[in-house]
């Protein structure tokens, strides 16, 4: 029987804190500062305001998952697919910077490759502590 928190080693274990920190605190902010995240939404998706809920909640959700063995492989590719989902909001922001004035241009543009640096993080943490190194279940 394993451990609902089963790791491989100390790094799996601060990947996967790290994760769940970082998505159920954005999660969270969802619904703190939902303006925000309203405004982020390109303007061709209908019901921003409805968006942003179901996002916040797959963050929530997702974060707590990854945490579980059981669950952490759907919750992983769920924060894999929301990752790829948000994208567009990250290139809205880049590409109109004067709305977002509170962060500098090059901020804005430096966040695009960070997804990438999201989905790496995410599909290491998602693994189970029992698979090998390269595998994901």
């Amino acid at each position: 029987m394993s451990h609902a928190l089963s790791t491989h080693s100390r790094g799996h274990l601060l990947a996967l804190l790290g994760i769940a920190a970082f998505f159920f605190g954005g999660g969270i902010g969802h619904f703190m500062f939902p303006e925000f995240f309203v405004s982020i939404v390109p303007d061709y998706i209908p019901t921003p305001a409805l968006f942003v809920a179901i996002s916040g909640i797959c963050e929530i959700a997702g974060a707590i998952g990854i945490l579980m063995t059981r669950t952490r492989r759907i919750a992983g590719f769920g924060l894999l697919l929301l990752i790829i989902a948000v994208f567009p909001a990250n290139v809205y922001m880049a590409q109109h910077p004067e709305q977002f004035a509170t962060f500098p241009p090059w901020m804005l543009y430096a966040r695009l490759p960070l997804q990438l640096v999201l989905l790496i993080w995410v599909a290491f943490a998602m693994r189970r502590a029992r698979s090998g190194y390269g595998e994901f279940y």
